[in-house]
């Protein structure tokens, strides 16, 4: 809100929607961990919301992406402008997949564990195309942008922490003795909030530098895009939740 133009530069919106993805995730993450001991219907419904809220933040990052990150060729075309309604479509297929994975968790683990690596590796792979391009463009061009070495950190550890999730190192080395300090999923959440650090310092160094070249004014979304896009989102992930929700008595007891 203290950027270039303050609240009313239309160009702050897809920041400041994906600043407040950046406060969800980790917010709804530890509110899982601390009430999904109240019981086992607790702990499923705890981890909807935290699934759901995952989900939002890489719709929060694709807005980002697009009005700060996109290369300057393809601005205004097509993959531009359905961009962001794809990245909508994505978060109700993440946390679709995410949520329905708890109910293959007692008949098959494996298959269960593989729907969720896949629920969180897709939309962000989709959001990282343009990013990737432009990876290819500074390689091929040997550019100077000082965004990129930071997108580089954010890249490394985005990868760290999904092979650290699925991996399950170090516990599974030796069982037991990671069960309170360096278990993996302590490590998983460390490291997934670093690189949502060097994610915010990459993008907000790309909307400074960007700012008066990259997008034309008419190109900006309005805050009514950046807030529908994100209303939209939340209503179709509160109806996952409370289809999987309603489902739940259906579940098999582990």
């Amino acid at each position: 809100l203290q950027g270039p133009g303050g609240r009313e530069d239309p160009n702050a919106w897809p920041l400041l929607a994906y600043l407040l993805t950046c406060c969800i995730y980790p917010l709804a993450s530890s509110c899982a961990h601390t009430f999904s001991t109240m019981s086992t219907r607790a702990r499923h419904v705890c981890y909807f919301f935290d699934y759901a809220a995952l989900s939002v933040y890489s719709l929060g990052s694709a807005l980002a992406y697009s009005a700060y990150i996109f290369p300057a060729g393809w601005v205004d075309s097509t993959f531009h402008h359905c961009y962001v309604p794809i990245a909508v479509f994505n978060t109700v297929v993440s946390t679709s997949l995410s949520c329905y994975s708890r109910f293959l968790e007692v008949e098959r683990p494996m298959f269960s564990k593989a729907s969720r690596i896949l629920a969180f590796a897709y939309p962000y792979l989709f959001d990282s195309i343009p990013l990737f391009y432009r990876f290819y463009l500074c390689m091929a061009e040997s550019c100077t942008e000082a965004a990129i070495p930071v997108h580089y950190k954010h890249t490394a550890f985005a990868f760290l922490t999904c092979f650290i999730f699925a991996s399950h190192l170090p516990e599974r080395l030796a069982p037991g003795h990671f069960d309170y300090i360096g278990h993996s999923h302590q490590v998983f959440h460390v490291c997934g909030i670093i690189g949502t650090h060097f994610q915010m310092e990459a993008i907000m160094m790309d909307m400074a530098e960007r700012h008066d070249r990259l997008l034309p004014s008419s190109l900006l979304p309005s805050s009514l895009q950046t807030l529908g896009s994100m209303g939209i989102c939340m209503a179709m992930n509160l109806a996952v939740i409370g289809l999987c929700s309603a489902s739940l008595r259906f579940m098999p007891e582990p």
